[in-house]
């Protein structure tokens, strides 16, 4: 009798539940926004990966074994320049606004985490088991996603190979429960539009809801719901408010001008970082990569260019001989955070690979001064050696580059992640990508 009466006041007991905003309407249209958000966050995802070509060298690919999981990788493009910039900032900004929703939904349904027994029948059993995948996966790639874009990596392992494998096993249990709940979220949806079959205010069902609920019981609505502190369409207002206000604290940093200051959640949002040509943001300082001025002034630095007809060494006086070229380039980071179009000049890419004996240009494979962290090298693909934006940069916005923006020398490529437009550049070998 104590054991029937404590069950009775678990969460295993469906009286547990009481908040008269539950219902399958509720969650339906929280469904639907989640439908469409987390598709686009996907694709775009699925884009930020293709934009480090990783079947192009190792070191670009930090997601080994993908296998299949590759099968949509093509060459990532230089037009326009401000590609990665958008699609890196729809994914990033788009994933912090559905943060409400997507809470919401889980609440909506945490009912049904509950139910006894856990397994009806194999195919009940199957469905819960896609469910549980899709609530952990859920978690797990919007908490690693908040985590890498606030520039904290408290997580075990590398950022990229966690959230690349933890989409997949989320998208495809999102997948499986979208071709099965979809056909019920909608005819809820149209529902709604039925005043003969609307709630109360306070989210009580009206008569035309009971009608509606005898022919098909609404599993989520509380069986002995307690009276309402807010109303359906309050609930839905404070989601879409919270969502709202994580829009407006975190887009700046895509954006030039006043709108950066409203990102106040994001790292590198906020007024700009200092003044002068160097004052935009930067994520690795040149403390952090352990660069020394004794190896980058003039005496000692040397850049190494290797190609077809063998191997040269270019001091930046020799650099700066050469025909210098002008580029106005945006740098935009797998965080989401991007910056305004900065004036880079230096010597193009394809003019070095010349130097070398490729008079058609071939990949690059570009090593750093860096001596720890990811991506102290890189390797481009030929139609970014070939556009001629893409530079040697030596300075920025008219004066020579700052230590933590590359000196003495750093590539700028249009359109590329900004961990591949390498920093401290020591070396380019031309046709020698692996």
């Amino acid at each position: 009798m104590a054991r029937t009466s404590l069950l009775a006041r678990s969460p295993f007991a469906p009286s547990f539940w009481r908040s008269p905003v539950r219902g399958t309407r509720f969650t339906a249209l929280l469904g639907v926004v989640l439908l469409g958000g987390i598709t686009l966050l996907f694709v775009t995802g699925l884009l930020s990966y293709a934009a480090y070509n990783p079947n192009l060298a190792a070191v670009n690919d930090k997601t080994p074994d993908k296998g299949i999981l590759g099968f949509y990788l093509f060459d990532w493009p230089t037009d326009p320049p401000w590609l990665y910039r958008l699609t890196q900032g729809v994914h990033v900004t788009l994933g912090v606004t559905l943060i409400p929703v997507l809470l919401a939904k889980l609440w909506s349904v945490v009912p049904k985490l509950f139910t006894l027994p856990p397994a009806r029948s194999l195919t009940h059993a199957l469905e819960r088991l896609s469910l549980l995948l899709l609530v952990g996966g859920a978690l797990f790639e919007f908490t690693t996603g908040v985590l890498n874009i606030q520039l904290d990596y408290v997580f075990p392992g590398s950022f990229y190979p966690l959230h690349f494998y933890g989409a997949w096993v989320f998208f495809a249990a999102f997948l499986a429960h979208a071709i099965l709940r979809t056909p019920t979220a909608l005819r809820n949806l149209r529902r709604m539009r039925a005043p003969s079959q609307e709630g109360g205010e306070h989210g009580k069902p009206g008569e035309g809801a009971t009608r509606v609920a005898r022919d098909e019981p609404d599993e989520l609505a509380a069986p002995e719901p307690a009276d309402p502190t807010v109303s359906r369409r309050g609930a839905f207002g404070l989601v879409g408010g919270a969502s709202l206000l994580l829009f407006a604290t975190t887009a700046g940093r895509s954006f030039d001008g006043p709108l950066r200051r409203t990102a106040l959640l994001a790292p590198h949002g906020g007024a700009e970082p200092g003044s002068g040509p160097g004052g935009f943001q930067i994520n690795k300082t040149a403390a952090y990569a352990g660069i020394s001025t004794a190896e980058t002034d003039e005496e000692a630095w040397r850049l190494v260019v290797t190609g077809r007809t063998g191997t040269i060494r270019l001091t930046r006086t020799a650099l700066r001989a050469m025909p210098q070229h002008s580029s106005a380039l945006p740098i935009a980071c797998v965080e989401g955070w991007s910056t305004s179009d900065q004036w880079w000049r230096g010597v193009r890419l394809r003019d070095l690979a010349a130097l070398v004996g490729h008079e058609d240009a071939p990949d690059v494979f570009v090593e750093s001064l860096q001596r720890r962290g990811a991506f102290r090298h890189a390797a481009l693909r030929s139609n970014q050696v070939a556009d001629p934006r893409s530079l040697l940069a030596l300075d920025v916005n008219g004066e020579e580059l700052t230590p933590d923006h590359g000196h003495p020398a750093r590539v700028i490529v249009p359109g590329a992640p900004g961990v591949l437009n390498t920093k401290w550049v020591t070396r380019l070998s031309f046709g020698g990508v692996k």
